[in-house]
C-alpha cells in the first residue's frame, strides 16, 4: 500500500513551474513551513492558469497574423479571462530578451532570459544638439474676416491669387451679387481690385435667400413713398429678426452711403430730408436689435449719425426733427456701447465741443451740437455749454429778441440741467439779493441767455446751484 503513494508524490514534482517556486513566494509572504502537497497544488494551478492565458494571447497574435505574441495579446488574453491586466507595457516598443549563457557551476539550472538594457554614453548625450521641447497643445482666437474681407493672417488661408483675381474681374456680376462696394480710398486700379475681390466675396458668404431679402428690404425704406405699409414693416424686420448678422456690414454702408448722397454738395430738397428721417429709423432699428452684434460696425455707424446731427444746412421743415432723432439715437447708442468702450464717450464730447465753439462754424451745426450734449446728458450738458463756454458763444453771435431751433436748443438744454418752475416769479432789479443773482447769471450765462431766466426766479437759482454742486 506504500507503494502507490510514493509514485502519486513523484507525479506531482513534473511540470514547468515548480514548487520550489511556491514554497519561496509563500515564504516572501510571511507564509512558513509550507507543506509539498500544498506547494505542488498551488504549483500545478499555476501553471494550468499560464497555459490558459498563453492559449488565448496565441489566438490574438493568429488573428492579427503575427509569429510572436506581444504584451498587447497577453492583455487581450486577460480582458477575456477576467483578469485585471498587467500595466506598465508598452506593446509598440516590446523588450528584447536574450539568453544568457549556461553556468558551469549548476549544470540542472535551464535556460535564464534577461532583457538586456542599453548602455547610454554621457559623453555623447552632452556633445549631442540639445532638442527644444514644443509647445503644449493650445487655442487662440483671430478673425476669419472683417467686414467681409479676410485678413492676411498665418491663421486664415492664403489669398485670391493674381490670376484668379483677373479672371474675375473680366468675368460680368451676376445680378443677385449686386451689393454696396468699398468707398474709393486709392487709385482707381486698386478700387476696382478691391471691388472685384469684395463682390466675389458676396457670392461665397451671403446666401441667395439672404440676398433676395436684402434687395427687398432696401428697395422698401428708399426712395420714402407716402405708402409707409412696407417701410413700416421693414423697420419692424430689422427690429427683430436674429438672422441678420451676415447682412449687418452691407446695411451699414448702405446706410452711410445714403446719408453722403443726401447731404451732398447744393440745397438739400424734402426729398433729402424724409431720406434722412428713414436712414436714421434704419440705425435705431439696428441698435434695437438685440440678437446683433454691432461694436466692430460702431466706427461706420457714428459718421452717418454725426454727419446728419452737425450738417449745417437741412431741409427746414425736417431740420429740427432729424437733429433731435440723431441725438436721441447718439444717446442710444453711447448707453449701450460707452462701457464697453469708454473712450467713446469723451470722443463724441469732444466733437461736439468743436463744433460748439469753433469761430467757423454756422447756426446749424451749433445747434446740432447742443441737441448732442443733451441727448448725452447733464453732465455733458454742463461741460459743453456752461464750463465750455458754448452758451456764450452762441448768445454772442444772436441779436436781441432773436428766437428760432438755436435758441430754442440752448434753452431745452438749460431746461436739462434744471427745470422751469410752475409759477415763474420775476427778478426785482432793485433788490441787491436779485442784483447779485442777475450778475452770476450774466457771468455764467452771457447776457442774452440771462435774460431768458430774469423772468423765473426759482429756474434761475436752480440753473446756479446745480452748476455749483456739480463742480
Amino acid at each position: 500500500m506504500s507503494k502507490p503513494k510514493a509514485k502519486a508524490a513523484q507525479t506531482h514534482q513534473t511540470g514547468i513551474y515548480k514548487s520550489d517556486s511556491v514554497r519561496d513566494v509563500a515564504e516572501s509572504l510571511g507564509i512558513a513551513n509550507l507543506s509539498e502537497t500544498v506547494a505542488s497544488s498551488l504549483a500545478s494551478d499555476v501553471e494550468y492558469r499560464i497555459h490558459q492565458v498563453i492559449e488565448e494571447a496565441s489566438r490574438f497574435m493568429r488573428h492579427a497574423r503575427r509569429t510572436t505574441i506581444t504584451t498587447l495579446d497577453i492583455d487581450q488574453a486577460l480582458r477575456v479571462l477576467n483578469i485585471e491586466p498587467l500595466y506598465g507595457h508598452n506593446p509598440h516598443n516590446p523588450p528584447v530578451f536574450r539568453r544568457a549563457l549556461p553556468f558551469p557551476n549548476a549544470a540542472n539550472v535551464g535556460l535564464v532570459y534577461f532583457v538586456d538594457d542599453e548602455e547610454i554614453d554621457f559623453d555623447r548625450v552632452l556633445r549631442e544638439e540639445k532638442i527644444t521641447l514644443p509647445k503644449g497643445v493650445s487655442w487662440t482666437a483671430h478673425w476669419l474676416a472683417v467686414e467681409g474681407v479676410q485678413p492676411l493672417i498665418p491663421e486664415n488661408p492664403p489669398a485670391i491669387p493674381k490670376d484668379v483675381d483677373q479672371e474675375i474681374t473680366k468675368s460680368p456680376p451676376q445680378a443677385n451679387g449686386a451689393f454696396p462696394l468699398t468707398p474709393p480710398s486709392e487709385s482707381r486700379s486698386t478700387v476696382k481690385k478691391q471691388q472685384q475681390q469684395q463682390q466675389q466675396l458676396v457670392k461665397q458668404v451671403l446666401s441667395r435667400e439672404l440676398q433676395l431679402y436684402y434687395t427687398r428690404l432696401t428697395a422698401s425704406l428708399l426712395p420714402p413713398t407716402a405708402d409707409s405699409t412696407k417701410r413700416t414693416a421693414a423697420l419692424a424686420s430689422l427690429r427683430n429678426d436674429a438672422g441678420l448678422q451676415a447682412l449687418l456690414p452691407y446695411l451699414i454702408r448702405w446706410v452711410g452711403e445714403g446719408v453722403v448722397t443726401a447731404l451732398k454738395e447744393g440745397a438739400q430738397t424734402e426729398a433729402d430730408g424724409r431720406s434722412l428721417e428713414v436712414l436714421l429709423d434704419v440705425v435705431s432699428a439696428i441698435l434695437e436689435n438685440n440678437a446683433l452684434f454691432i461694436e466692430p460696425y460702431l466706427h461706420q455707424l457714428l459718421p452717418a449719425i454725426l454727419s446728419t446731427l452737425l450738417h449745417s444746412t437741412l431741409p427746414p421743415s425736417h431740420a429740427t426733427h432729424l437733429r433731435t432723432s440723431a441725438a436721441q439715437t447718439l444717446s442710444r447708442l453711447l448707453t449701450q456701447h460707452s462701457t464697453t468702450y469708454p473712450s467713446l464717450s469723451p470722443r463724441i464730447m469732444k466733437t461736439l465741443l468743436v463744433a460748439l465753439i469753433s469761430s467757423d462754424k454756422s447756426k446749424g451745426t451749433r445747434e446740432g451740437a447742443i441737441r448732442g450734449l443733451v441727448g448725452i446728458g447733464k453732465e455733458a450738458v454742463k461741460k459743453g455749454l456752461v464750463e465750455g463756454g458754448g452758451v456764450k458763444v452762441v448768445g454772442s453771435e444772436c441779436t436781441p429778441g432773436e428766437t428760432g431751433p438755436l435758441v430754442d436748443s440752448v434753452m431745452t438744454a438749460l431746461h436739462v440741467l434744471h427745470p422751469a418752475s410752475d409759477m415763474p416769479e420775476s427778478l426785482d432789479t432793485t433788490d441787491d439779493g436779485d442784483s447779485v443773482i442777475m450778475g452770476q447769471l450774466q457771468d455764467v450765462l452771457g447776457n442774452f441767455f440771462a435774460e431768458k431766466l430774469y423772468g423765473d426766479k426759482a429756474w434761475a437759482l436752480g440753473i446756479l446751484g446745480s452748476i455749483k454742486q456739480q463742480s
